[in-house]
């Protein structure tokens, strides 16, 4: 199968050698607030994009392993450096330790899985994502991320996610690039537009949905997608918008919500169960459905309704 997939456009706004922050896109999902209760262990994310930085300090702890799917490196399988700069910028907004200096990942205990399926150009054949998939199941995954997409509905890939699904893997995906602005239009982009994907829209630093999100109703929720800053080549960091940037806020959340559930619950929670406790951690924007989907993903929103509704009982009791 030649036909190609590829990285969802993305822009490089910025390099720089040193941080020591908090990204604001991770404070915006609420995740520190979430740290005191998990900060993701025991939960491993596999991320399907062209590797990562393997010595960048703030990631080299998080990687658990992983394997090559394309030709870079003459294909060697044991090789998933990222000559691209990508994936390790997700793997950054996934789980970038917290370690007092760089930047901190929404889940910055969890365990990355590098899969890498895109090469150094940012592309890559669908037999190197579905093969990138099966490798995930067969590590027991309990997340996977793809910040990648194309026009085509590839019957294999989607029968790839639905073998995922059906074996509680959560599948995250960039729902795409290619939007004109208008919660009217359709644009879709695969494997964002799978019914059984989790697909995420992109917003910019003040809760605008970012013009270029693409909208339709396969749309799942949204977050943070513009001038987000990560992980980056060589140990630096970088600034990067597209929904690509936007995937990774929601696959940390969903290690961090699958760690506080198996708590609560004390059970593994099937896929449905989690998306379920996914989406009661969102709140609309006021957009259209098709831009949006259940709002922006925000974490401590339970916490608040549970306030909320103990505050009310309270001032009944006492008005009785």
């Amino acid at each position: 199968m030649e036909r190609e997939v590829r990285l969802i456009p993305y822009q490089v706004l910025a390099e720089v050698e040193e941080v020591a922050e908090v990204p604001k896109g991770v404070e915006m999902i609420q995740a520190p607030k979430i740290w005191e209760k998990t900060k993701g262990k025991g939960i491993t994310i596999a991320i399907l994009d062209t590797g990562c930085d393997l010595t960048h300090p703030d990631l080299k702890e998080r990687i658990k392993g992983g394997r090559n799917f394309t030709n870079d490196d003459k294909g060697n399988k044991d090789k998933y450096m990222d000559y691209n700069g990508h994936g390790t910028h997700v793997a950054g907004t996934i789980a970038a330790t917290a370690n007092q200096k760089g930047v901190v990942g929404v889940a910055p205990e969890a365990s990355l899985l590098i899969v890498k399926v895109l090469d150094k150009n940012g592309s890559g054949q669908y037999d190197w994502i579905i093969n990138g998939i099966y490798y995930a199941i067969e590590q027991k995954a309990d997340i996977i991320s793809m910040s990648l997409g194309g026009p085509e509905d590839v019957p294999e890939l989607h029968e790839a996610i639905q073998k995922a699904v059906a074996n509680n893997i959560l599948v995250v995906c960039a729902a795409g690039n290619e939007g004109d602005g208008q919660g009217t239009t359709d644009e879709f982009d695969y494997p964002g537009s799978y019914n059984e994907v989790i697909s995420v829209g992109a917003i910019d630093l003040e809760r605008h949905i970012s013009n270029f999100s693409n909208s339709n109703k396969e749309v799942d929720v949204v977050a943070p997608g513009e001038n987000i800053l990560s992980t980056y080549l060589r140990g630096k960091y970088a600034k990067l918008s597209g929904t690509s940037m936007a995937t990774p806020h929601v696959s940390g959340a969903l290690a961090l919500v699958k760690a506080l559930s198996n708590q609560m619950f004390e059970r593994n929670l099937s896929e449905p169960e989690l998306y379920a406790q996914l989406i009661r951690r969102t709140v609309p924007l006021g957009y259209s459905p098709k831009q949006e989907g259940n709002g922006i993903v925000y974490l401590t929103a339970v916490d608040y309704l549970v306030e909320v509704l103990q505050s009310k009982e309270a001032t009944n009791v006492v008005n009785v």
